[in-house]
């Protein structure tokens, strides 16, 4: 029997039909964990210790009055860096997978990591931005972080059961869509904006917006943005000379990449429709 990974589309084959091993002493095959299997629980810890932060050193402080700014921002910070290295791991898991043998519960595990990651932390972000930001509203907030995580639910869900053509994903990936929702609430724009904005990158997420994979050249240029993003963050809460506008140039150029892609992407649409029509009129012609 030959059981086909998501993640490395590699086949991995069994050495025995039976659950365990012959001897049957030693770990069930399903309950192995590969390289790419510890990468994705690295990505899983982060997330956790992102909420962690979120909640310990901004909303418990705001509900207790303190007013210690300078630990709410380096909470902020780090939640944010947990958040982007969580991002490392699934980008680094991925292409362990597809160099080296991947467990069965490789695309599991890979999913619930996501959620956690990227589904579960942006969310409490946004929610912990309405109940501390001065022109936010709680209740509305609270809607808004339903739908992103919501959102990364189901794109989890129909990335597991639609077959995509390689190289691409439909649906602004879950790891871009985190950083840009969490880049949106940290330009402190006013609330109405902040709101629509956080909104329209759920709406991205679930919809059949190709994004390329990072693979490559995009992977190296994604992971050279990433560290570059942290060294803004940590340049923001040390409150190092320029680190405010350090950070909101790229906060703004995080949502700016989210917002042009799709519009290349139809672009390249409307671009192949008019060259598939030209072609069928040349046919057509005697």
């Amino acid at each position: 029997m030959t059981v086909i990974d998501p993640d490395s589309k590699a086949d991995w084959v069994p050495e025995a039909d039976s659950e365990n091993d012959v001897d049957g002493d030693d770990m069930p095959l399903s309950m192995r964990l590969s390289i790419a299997d510890t990468l994705t629980l690295g990505n899983a810890t982060c997330g956790f210790m992102a909420v962690y932060f979120t909640t310990t050193g901004i909303l418990i402080p705001h509900l207790t009055g303190s007013d210690e700014t300078g630990m709410a921002r380096h909470s902020a910070a780090t939640a944010v860096i947990l958040m982007l290295m969580a991002a490392i791991f699934d980008l680094f898991d991925g292409l362990v997978a597809r160099k080296l043998r991947s467990s069965p519960m490789g695309a599991e595990l890979d999913n619930l990591s996501d959620l956690i990651s990227f589904g579960l932390a942006p969310a409490y972000f946004v929610l912990v931005y309405g109940m501390v930001a001065d022109d936010a509203h709680q209740r509305v907030s609270a809607l808004a972080a339903i739908v992103v995580l919501l959102a990364v639910v189901l794109r989890l869900a129909r990335f597991s059961c639609v077959t995509l053509k390689d190289g691409m994903f439909q649906g602004m990936p879950s790891p871009f869509g985190a950083l840009t929702v969490v880049s949106i609430v940290l330009l402190e724009l006013p609330f109405i904006p902040t709101l629509l904005a956080i909104v329209g990158v759920a709406w991205l997420m679930v919809s059949r917006v190709e994004y390329p994979k990072p693979r490559g050249v995009l992977a190296v240029a994604m992971l050279g943005w990433i560290v570059a993003a942290m060294g803004l963050l940590a340049a923001w809460a040390f409150d190092a000379p320029g680190g405010q506008l350090l950070l909101q140039t790229g906060c703004a150029l995080q949502v700016v990449l989210g917002a042009v892609i799709p519009l290349f992407a139809t672009a390249r649409r409307v671009n192949t429709f008019r060259d598939n029509r030209r072609e069928a009129r040349a046919a057509q012609l005697p």
